[in-house]
C-alpha cells in the first residue's frame, strides 16, 4: 500500500471511512448491541476490561459517540442504580453530548465528578472531563485534570495526546519555535515511560500537532512535503528514535506479551506521515500497510477528529478557496 497522496490531490470520499473502535472487535460488538438496547453485552464488556485503564478509557469514550447510547444508559442505571460503569459511560456520554451542543457543559461536568467519586481509582471519568476542558475549559483547567489523570495512571495514552494537542495551539504565532513548551512536555513525557511504552512516539505526535496549528495560522505549507516544519535536523532526530523504537516493539521479543495497545494504529499513524515527510518512502509504505483502512490524510489526523474534514478542509485552504 502506497502513502497517501499529497494535499493538492483529491481521493475518493469512500477511502475516508474511519471507525473510531480501531480493530476492538469486541468493542465493535458491544456497540452494535447497545443500539439496539442489549446493554448487558457493554456491561460485560467493560467488567472483563477491568482496570486497563488505556483500553477502558478508549473504549468508553467509543461508546459515549453513539446518540443512542445516553437513553440505553439511563435504562441500565435504573436496572443497576448501583453501577460504576453506567455511571462512567454516562458522564462520557454527557462529555460528548456537550461538545456537540446537545449538553450543557456544567452538567456534564457534574456527572463526571459524580462518576469520579464512586471510583476513585479510575481516571476514566477524569478522561471524560479533560475532553471537554480540552475544547472548552481554561488551560489551568486541563493541566489540573491532566495531572488528575496521569495521578491514576501515569502512562495513559489519550490523556497524553490531548494535553500535547492543547500545548500545540499554544502561542500560534511563534512559528517554528524550538523551544515550545510543546516539544518540551513531549520529550519529558516520553522520558519518564518504560522503553516499551508507546509513549516514546510523544515527540513526533508534538511535532505533528505543532505543525497542524502552524498550517491553520497560515505559516506553514497545507502540503506537508513542501513545508520546511518536516525537514529541520530537530524533526529529523525525533523521527529516526521514534522509527527505531517502532522497529524494535515490533520485533519478537521486543514488547512485553499481550501489551498490544488500543490505540497503536494511532501512534503508527503518526509515525507513518512523519516518515514519509522525511522522504523514507519504502518504510513509510510499510507503515501505511500496518495501519490499512486507519490511515488519515493528514499527519494530524486521528480519531479524535474526522480525517475527511481534516483533509477537506487544508486544501481548501492550500487551494486559496476556504
Amino acid at each position: 500500500m502506497s502513502p497517501p497522496p499529497p494535499l493538492g490531490r483529491s481521493r475518493k470520499r469512500a477511502s475516508h471511512v474511519f471507525d473510531a473502535a480501531l480493530d476492538d472487535a469486541e468493542l465493535v460488538a458491544a456497540r452494535a448491541a447497545l443500539a439496539q438496547g442489549r446493554w448487558t453485552e457493554v456491561r460485560e464488556l467493560l467488567a472483563a476490561t477491568g482496570d486497563d485503564w488505556d483500553r477502558r478509557g478508549h473504549r468508553c469514550d467509543v461508546l459515549a459517540r453513539e446518540p443512542s447510547t445516553t437513553a440505553w444508559i439511563r435504562d441500565w442505571r435504573l436496572a443497576e442504580p448501583e453501577s460504576a460503569d453506567a455511571a462512567v459511560l454516562l458522564a462520557h456520554a454527557a462529555v460528548h453530548r456537550a461538545l456537540r451542543g446537545k449538553e450543557r457543559s456544567e452538567k456534564a461536568r457534574t456527572a463526571c465528578r459524580e462518576a469520579a467519586a464512586r471510583v476513585p481509582a479510575d481516571p476514566t471519568p477524569w478522561l471524560a472531563l479533560l475532553l471537554l476542558e480540552r475544547s472548552l475549559g481554561h488551560e489551568e483547567d486541563v493541566v489540573r485534570l491532566f495531572d488528575e489523570v496521569r495521578h491514576r495512571h501515569p502512562e495513559h495514552h489519550h490523556a497524553h495526546y490531548l494535553m500535547l494537542a492543547r500545548l500545540a495551539e499554544r502561542r500560534p504565532g511563534a512559528g517554528q519555535d524550538p523551544l515550545h513548551e510543546v516539544y518540551d512536555f513531549a520529550t519529558w513525557a516520553a522520558e519518564q515511560v518504560p522503553a516499551h511504552s508507546p509513549l516514546a512516539v510523544l515527540p513526533v505526535v508534538a511535532h505533528a500537532e505543532r505543525y497542524r496549528v502552524l498550517a491553520t495560522a497560515g505559516s506553514e505549507s497545507h502540503d506537508p512535503l513542501a513545508s520546511g516544519h518536516w525537514s529541520s535536523r530537530r524533526a529529523r532526530q525525533v523521527m529516526k528514535a521514534s522509527f527505531d523504537w517502532w522497529l524494535e516493539w515490533e520485533t519478537p521479543g521486543g514488547a512485553p506479551a499481550g501489551t498490544a495497545h488500543p490505540r497503536a494504529f494511532v501512534d503508527l499513524n503518526f509515525l507513518a506521515h512523519a516518515t514519509h515527510c522525511e522522504g523514507r518512502s519504502a518504510e513509510a509504505a510499510a507503515l501505511f500497510h500496518r495501519i490499512g483502512r486507519y490511515a488519515t490524510e493528514a499527519p494530524w489526523s486521528y480519531p479524535d477528529r474526522d480525517p475527511h474534514e481534516a483533509y477537506t478542509a487544508a486544501r481548501a485552504a492550500a487551494l486559496g478557496t476556504a
